[in-house]
């Protein structure tokens, strides 16, 4: 088949999205699809099979804040757009933002096949506007990306059954829905990987995500203060983002200073491997790639009990599970954690069998399936109603 993949969020693989993305892509292509990218990252003009739209310019400062956050702000072009259509067999739109709207509305009109990604909650933009508490917000939110991209979808591919369910409650619809993990790839696995010569005396605490108020690292930083261990705790925040700044002033009151760097991802799997336990604090996730990159390495990981995160339902002991933004329950959790090391090592073995079922061949099969059917069955459709 030839796919178009629209991608209003493409660039480095330093963020879920982009990352989700080039795995589909590259799986797509190894499968012998053709798969045109639609896109607004400017490296990649001029490579095949890349339309490359440009970027809106808002000034200095708003696209150095666009920058930070990681966002592309694409500005669709008809005539790219058009081409980047024309004689595919599916349309796969990866985010309902300004490129995912206009192709959705000219894969409609051409009536070619359209199917969805769902990776983004109405929570990941209201909590830039300090709205993500106001549920009339989240659900004009969840509405207008349903009016402009979804209702038009054949079918839609939910990382997690959690955001489905949040997404049809908030438009009152049933959608075509296709759920499977994002999935993690084959070079994220457990191995034997010693901590670096300063940290062999500490307790390495990884927390992995882009360092935003929805994220919540602010939650451990905080909690750290508390805990029993505090001397002996290295915080490592892989990440980065708008609340640097912030967070390295709350860094300021622990007695071992963390550690903010942004690994590459070779880097980021030796990083995961020799920590001693990983935290996913995040308020709002609908996958977290991240966190199951940390399960899939064995690792003990502490996860927040918020109604708007899907890593709750990765817990494999209740003991892994803090109350949502609450600093001294999650320090309670670590505390527990580092002074029952043979409970820890038992934990460790459950979320690592529990892993299998992320495995990225696997999950990335059942989506070249999801593709397949929902082609042939609009194909069917066409000939039915011809």
């Amino acid at each position: 088949m030839i796919i178009t993949v629209v991608c209003d969020v493409l660039g480095e693989e330093n963020n879920g999205t982009t990352v989700a993305a080039m795995n589909l892509i590259k799986f797509l292509q190894q499968k012998g699809h053709t798969v045109r990218i639609l896109c607004a990252d400017q490296a990649r003009k001029n490579q095949e099979n890349v339309f490359v739209v440009p970027n809106y310019n808002f000034g200095k400062i708003l696209n150095d804040y666009v920058h930070k956050v990681g966002v592309t702000l694409a500005k669709p072009d008809e005539k790219i757009v058009r081409n980047a259509i024309d004689g595919a067999d599916i349309v796969h739109i990866m985010m309902p933002l300004s490129l995912g709207i206009f192709a959705a509305k000219i894969a409609h009109e051409q009536n070619v096949p359209i199917t969805a990604g769902f990776h983004m909650q109405a929570e990941n933009l209201t909590s830039y506007l300090k709205l993500n508490k106001v549920k009339v917000a989240n659900k004009l939110v969840y509405k207008t990306i349903y009016n402009n991209v979804y209702q038009y979808a054949d079918g839609i591919h939910y990382p997690t059954e959690f955001v489905r369910n949040e997404f049809e409650r908030n438009v009152k619809r049933a959608t075509p829905a296709f759920i499977v993990s994002n999935g993690v790839h084959n070079y994220v696995r457990k191995k034997e990987t010693p901590k670096p010569i300063e940290f062999r005396d500490k307790i390495v605490i990884l927390t992995t995500g882009r360092y935003a108020r929805e994220k919540s690292q602010d939650t451990l930083l905080k909690a750290v203060r508390y805990s029993a261990y505090k001397d002996r705790i290295q915080l490592i925040l892989a990440g980065q983002g708008t609340k640097e700044k912030y967070y390295k002033k709350l860094a300021k009151k622990l007695p071992v200073a963390p550690v903010f760097q942004l690994f590459s991802r070779e880097e980021m799997v030796d990083v995961i491997n020799y920590s001693d336990m990983y935290v996913h604090p995040a308020e709002i996730e609908l996958e977290g790639i991240a966190c199951l990159e940390a399960i899939t390495c064995g690792k003990l990981t502490i996860v927040s009990d918020s109604e708007l995160s899907a890593t709750k339902g990765f817990a494999v002991d209740e003991r892994c599970v803090f109350k949502n933004r609450k600093p001294k329950d999650l320090a309670k959790v670590i505390d527990f954690w580092i002074s029952h090391p043979t409970e820890k090592e038992a934990c460790e073995n459950k979320f690592l069998a529990y892993s299998s079922r992320f495995n990225q061949e696997r999950c990335m099969d059942e989506m070249n399936q999801f593709f397949s059917s929902v082609y042939e069955k609009t194909k069917t459709d066409k000939e039915v109603n011809a």
